[in-house]
């Protein structure tokens, strides 16, 4: 008589089902978890490590790692670049592993990107109490450091018995390929338990399939959008992220054809139009353009897409100023959809924009309107060619220029990406998208140290496709390990590195809210015990060399042209560093505004100045009800 059991241990149970679980969406199936990323310790090594040295590459694909928080990134580029149909694993040991997953998973459930996370854990027996690298807790005897990711994670469990992880593995899944509960997902597997054996049923190894809806919007609720839209004047859309993870961009498209609505894009939405599309306005809010930040300011209706409107995008709640101004907003998680009194459509993206513009039939904005952001988005055309173009190829670049270059060597299936610093706003406000994936801005968390790593992740879901990590001094030194790894799987990754001296963005930032860049330049300390003596004579090509690159030096605009062009030819890990020029200022001011509270009393006039100047923008922030 055939078993109906079989007997592994807990982990390689575990990775047995990880290998046979899928995500399918419009008829297209994804393996649900691709890899997994791992750094190997006495918390995982037995117990994980040995279930996928038994398991193969083949069943569980395995990518070594340098730093945990990285690997997660890894797995957060990955997931962003499959629009979350596909995810990886993060194994890692107990103590310092597990907790440098904190960060990973906040920017991955802060953004709503699936990450399976499997930290190392005490002995559930206690038959060795306290481990190596325990936590000990005086009152609650089963706390580990792994509770630090409880409220970073979506799903949080710990496999205190085998027969536990069956219903927890599935309820995990579940989690993972929900577009409206997605994030990171946390099993806690204590060391004695991974390696525990148990007689698992062989159903539980079966194939999975998890069908990722595409909820179609409520009758009324579309009712009501459609008679909001046909009523607004001035109605303008905000793309967000959940354009581009439900694959909604031709409905946009559609949408806008049809109707002439502008539409404006976050951070996480930019290229959810093609730049040049004739109702692309460009980034909105703080780090927005000026057509899309004066459209928003006049807009008697506003239809969030798939947004979760940041501070950034809503100018920190001064931006939406016409008194009868009302929102709209499409979102698959009601949670989102609510926000700013809305009314709302909860649905999925892709499924509620063509029912928009099935029931919008005949309907478009007044010519007069459409002509008006055209006349304006073409004035700012002219902003980002003067911000782009260097009139000495001889020069020195600024951050701006070096941008122009780029925008002249990529192709349409180029991925750019960036987290933090001073090139966010730059590229929000500049950046030439010119397609779905192209812009690839992480600014939920906007975490330094991002960039590498989700690079990699890229690279990985991409095989093909030409990626950039956009990254100045400061969130270089944060984490740059994982060029080792790019050189190791050799993923021709293109690394530009940026050097400034020091936290450009902060110390722009600190200037304007009187804290006079205090603490924000890589410099020697001078007499008086500042940090303003002369640039250290730190060399972070030679780093990049060190690690593995190629290294392409470039000093002026057009040698940065010619190292960038050279780069994309490349089909190794390559570096660009540039130093740019600081001085001349080539970036457009922000256009918006954005609340970071100053001193309200204060002996130094600089912080007086900025205090007068926060009371007075702060005046402008409205609740919206």
């Amino acid at each position: 008589m055939m078993s109906t059991t079989i007997r592994l241990t807990v982990a390689q149970a575990l990775v047995r089902f990880l290998s046979v679980q899928y995500t399918e969406r419009d008829g297209v199936r994804h393996r649900l978890i691709a890899g997994t990323w791992g750094i190997f310790g006495h918390g995982n090594v037995a117990g994980i490590g040995q279930a996928l040295l038994e398991a193969g590459e083949d069943a569980m694909p395995f990518h070594q790692g340098r730093n945990e928080q990285a690997m997660v990134h890894a797995a957060v580029g990955h997931a962003r670049q499959l629009n979350r149909l596909s995810a990886q694993a993060v194994t890692t040991s107990i103590g310092p592993g597990a907790t440098n997953l904190v960060t990973g998973a906040a920017l991955a459930t802060i953004n709503r990107l699936p990450v399976l996370l499997l930290p190392g854990d005490y002995f559930a027996t206690r038959a060795a109490d306290p481990l190596l690298q325990q936590l000990e807790h005086p009152t609650e005897a089963d706390v580990s450091v792994n509770d630090t990711l409880r409220p970073v994670s979506r799903f949080f469990d710990r496999i205190h018995r085998p027969e536990a992880l069956i219903p927890s593995a599935l309820q995990a899944m579940r989690v993972l390929s929900d577009p409206a509960e997605t994030g990171a997902v946390t099993l806690a597997l204590p060391q004695d338990v991974q390696a525990e054996a148990y007689d698992w049923p062989q159903e539980f190894f079966a194939e999975r399939v998890w069908r990722v809806r595409r909820p179609a919007p409520d009758p009324a609720e579309l009712a009501e959008a459609v008679r909001a839209i046909r009523g607004a004047a001035r109605p303008l859309i905000v793309a967000g992220g959940g354009v581009h993870h439900s694959e909604a961009e031709e409905a946009l498209k559609t949408l806008v054809d049809a109707t002439g609505i502008p539409v404006a894009s976050t951070q996480a939405g930019k290229g959810s139009l093609r730049h040049d599309h004739p109702a692309d306005v460009g980034g909105i809010g703080h780090t927005g353009t000026a057509v899309a930040d004066d459209l928003a300011r006049a807009a008697d209706l506003v239809i969030g897409v798939g947004t979760r409107y940041s501070d950034f995008t809503t100018a920190s709640g001064t931006l939406f100023q016409n008194p009868d101004v009302r929102f709209l907003n499409l979102n698959i998680t009601a949670f989102d959809a609510h926000k700013l009194a809305a009314r709302t459509v909860v649905c999925d993206a892709r499924a509620g924009l063509e029912a928009l513009a099935s029931a919008l039939a005949g309907h478009r904005v007044d010519p007069a309107y459409e002509a008006a952001y055209g006349v304006d988005k073409e004035r700012w055309e002219q902003v980002v060619a003067q911000a782009y173009r260097a009139a000495d190829e001889n020069a020195v670049p600024t951050q701006t220029q070096l941008l122009g270059a780029l925008d002249a060597v990529v192709g349409d299936e180029d991925v750019v990406i960036n987290a933090a610093g001073s090139l966010p706003g730059d590229l929000h406000k500049l950046w030439r998208a010119r397609s779905p994936r192209q812009y690839h801005l992480e600014y939920g968390y906007s975490c330094m140290g991002y960039e590498i790593p989700a690079a990699i992740g890229v690279q990985q879901a991409t095989p093909d496709t030409p990626v950039w990590a956009l990254v100045g001094d400061g969130t270089y030194l944060m984490m740059p390990t994982e060029l080792v790894t790019a050189v190791q799987e050799g993923l021709p990754i293109n690394l530009v590195l940026i050097q400034n001296h020091g936290y450009a963005s902060i110390g722009g930032l600190s200037e304007s809210v009187g804290g006079e860049r205090f603490g924000t330049a890589y410099r020697y300390r001078a007499a008086d015990g500042t940090f303003s003596g002369a640039p250290l004579p730190v060399d972070l090509a030679a780093n990049a060399a060190s690690l593995g690159m190629d290294v392409l030096r470039a000093k002026t605009v057009r040698e940065l042209r010619e190292a960038l062009a050279t780069a994309r030819a490349s089909d190794r890990p390559t570096c660009v560093y540039v130093e740019t020029d600081t001085a001349a200022a080539t970036a457009p001011p922000a256009q918006a505004w954005w609340d970071v509270p100053v001193a309200e009393t204060a002996s130094r006039e600089a912080a007086v100045a900025a205090r007068t100047e926060y009371d007075r923008q702060a005046a402008a922030r409205r609740t919206h009800l």
